[in-house]
């Protein structure tokens, strides 16, 4: 068929090719989903971990943080390459090719994360709204609820928009925790610097040490990624599980490195805030966060209590919906079904729901939460470095030797902290 069009006629009398699309217009549809994962980075698990690292260690597990951060940035990698290759999440892969008894231990597994991930961001958003209004907890759920079903309105309204609200909830997080640093003062240069040296200062540190690896690395976010970076890479990959040019490999690393960077800075800063926190009180604050805000406020002012009261809801809310969209993927993937999301999202909240209208613990809350989260890090660790080495399902996108070597090595300490986090806890 020939053009019509009297431009295109005369550019190709003239000797003029159509140009290519530019690079930048090839990259764009790529960039996103590392955002949309990286808010599982910094959720209420995070904020706490890192918060009672920095006031009962100070800067000594900042090594820890990047640590986990490196592994992080491998495994969101691995699993945004995984949805580019085959066009299918990890839960649909699991359901294709392994037995049927297997993909339904691996959805049971998977939902029971997905549960106690949510558990915890309603936590943390129920905290922060009792901050910021002095709501009683029963009531502040109850507007989380409804603030979570807002966001999954919105994911149905477009993709980009939701994408795009999660990269604010990640810079309104980040904001508020820079703020409060450079508030609440007492940085030093030289206790981050040697915070960098691999190090423990008793059994206290080894813990949480190990909280800060189970509360990084999640397994929802590896589900979740490698579902929605399922998106066509137009111009760059002839169809899902073909080889693809080095440009696929070149987003990714700019995706992942950009969202997860930001999320290792805004962890590392969390420590810096805690180690303020403890040394302007004198080590009289051991890291609750309620205390927390009373502290900031008293010391420091206003804004600065505002500051943490915002950025703790802005983690729970937008982390909340996150895991929420992880569910979907879990179920459908696993099972092949699909139920309407609001009425998932009203299913999967209700014991997060219930356990904070009977008034249990908000710190016991949080703990139990890392302790069932932690258990699932591995399945979902080396299901996806098993698929990941397999040049059949990946074709050109398949990890190098090296690549699935380090995957391995970084999945077995991680799994090795996760599952030992329930252990020491129960000493």
């Amino acid at each position: 068929m020939t053009s019509t069009d009297p431009a295109v006629t005369e550019r190709v009398a003239a000797g003029h090719r159509p140009a290519r699309p530019r690079r930048a217009a090839r990259l764009t549809p790529m960039l996103g989903p590392a955002a949309v994962a990286a808010i599982a980075y910094v959720d209420p698990g995070n904020v706490a971990t890192n918060l009672t690292a920095g006031a009962t260690s100070g800067y000594l597990l900042v090594w820890v943080v990047v640590a986990a951060s490196l592994v992080a940035l491998l495994v969101q990698f691995q699993a945004a390459k995984l949805g580019i290759a085959t066009g299918r999440s990890l839960p649909e892969l699991c359901r294709e090719r392994l037995p049927r008894w297997a993909s339904l231990l691996l959805w049971a597994q998977a939902e029971l994360v997905v549960l106690a991930t949510d558990l915890a961001e309603f936590v943390g958003a129920a905290i922060g709204l009792r901050l910021l209004f002095g709501m009683p907890v029963a009531p502040a759920a109850l507007v989380t609820a409804a603030l979570s079903m807002v966001l999954l309105e919105l994911r149905q309204r477009g993709r980009r928009r939701f994408e795009l609200l999660t990269v604010a909830a990640l810079l309104l997080v980040g904001a508020g925790v820079l703020y409060d640093v450079v508030t609440v003062g007492h940085q030093s240069a030289a206790g981050l610097a040697g915070g960098l040296v691999p190090r423990f200062a008793g059994a206290g540190s080894a813990l949480l040490a190990m909280g800060i690896v189970g509360a990084t690395v999640m397994p929802h976010a590896i589900y979740l990624h490698s579902a929605i970076a399922r998106r066509p890479a137009t111009g760059v990959a002839s169809r899902p599980g073909r080889p693809a040019s080095r440009l696929i490999r070149k987003a990714l690393r700019l995706d992942c490195g950009i969202a997860l960077g930001g999320a290792a800075v805004v962890n590392v800063a969390l420590i810096a805030l805690g180690a303020g926190l403890g040394a302007a009180t004198a080590g009289a604050w051991s890291g609750d966060i309620l205390d927390a805000h009373a502290r900031i406020a008293a010391q420091f002012g206003g804004a600065a209590a505002l500051a943490f009261a915002v950025l703790l809801l802005s983690s729970g809310v937008s982390s909340s919906g996150i895991g929420t969209l992880a569910g979907d993927f879990v179920m459908q993937g696993f099972l092949g079904r699909q139920i309407p999301s609001r009425v998932r999202r009203l299913v999967t909240m209700l014991p997060a729901l219930a356990a904070l209208l009977a008034g249990a613990p908000l710190t016991a809350l949080l703990v139990l939460s890392q302790v069932v989260i932690s258990l699932g890090v591995p399945v979902a660790l080396f299901l996806l470095v098993y698929f990941c080495r397999d040049r059949a399902v990946m074709g050109g996108l398949v990890n190098a030797v090296l690549t699935t070597r380090v995957a391995a090595g970084a999945g077995l300490v991680v799994a090795a902290a996760g599952l030992s986090l329930p252990v020491l806890l129960m000493l």
